[in-house]
């Protein structure tokens, strides 16, 4: 039920195919990439040629999240580059319905994420097109921030959303968090309504030499947290 997507704007980026390579093999789920574009957000990360360069590295799904505007050109790339799950911010969209469709019409599974003050009414038009909402516990732009506590009440209505609609169509649609994910708060975020998590200092920042068995033990630590959660 619980996936665990460790994101690589935390690695060490003078290695990045041997960090993806040894997060898959401690038992990441998924390999999460932040990008950023300088406009949507005050920072600038990676594009479409480090998911091309990652994909042959792992058979892990690639979760790429697009901190852009605008968004269309860059979900065709990143498409095309091997991403098999993209999502975006509703601000950053001129038409949220035709963004959606456009990650869906290149094979992928789409996804809106919601910054902590955005609320969640843009979903309920377009639930049809959703495989997951990601929600941010921080202000994007920066890793290592502190999770923010009111994000465990916005988990919980998404999940009443996202549940009512199942009930009604059949359809599994995720609930994602990302930002100030770690040991000691995973359970209380499962249990809030997220059932697949995004960590990047929390297990990267872990691991301190070239064992390729280093982020072993905080994963599991992880995994034994949400064992926990009924």
């Amino acid at each position: 039920m619980y996936l665990i997507a460790p994101s690589i704007l935390s690695a060490d980026f003078a290695r990045l195919g041997e960090e993806v390579a040894d997060v898959v093999a401690s038992g990441a789920d998924w390999i999460h990439f932040d990008v950023m574009d300088n406009h949507y957000v005050p920072n600038m990360t990676i594009g479409p040629v480090v998911c091309q360069a990652i994909r042959p590295v792992t058979q892990a799904t690639i979760d790429v999240h697009l901190m852009v505007k605008p968004v269309d050109r860059l979900i065709v790339d990143f498409a095309k580059a091997g991403a098999n799950v993209i999502t975006f911010h509703p601000e950053a969209s001129e038409h949220i319905d035709r963004s959606l469709s456009l990650i869906r019409e290149h094979g992928c599974q789409a996804g809106l994420v919601f910054n902590p003050a955005t609320p969640l009414q843009h979903m309920d038009y377009v639930m049809d097109k959703l495989d997951l909402v990601l929600l941010m516990g921080v202000n994007p732009g920066f890793g290592g921030q502190k999770f923010i506590p009111s994000t465990l009440t916005k988990l919980d209505d998404a999940r009443v959303r996202v549940k009512a609609h199942g009930q009604e169509t059949g359809r599994r649609i995720r609930v994602e968090i990302d930002g100030g994910v770690k040991v000691d708060n995973i359970a209380a975020i499962a249990l809030a309504g997220a059932d697949t998590f995004v960590a990047g200092s929390a297990i990267y920042h872990a691991g301190q030499d070239r064992d390729p068995h280093r982020y072993d033990s905080v994963i599991a630590a992880m995994r034994a947290e949400l064992a926990r959660v009924r």
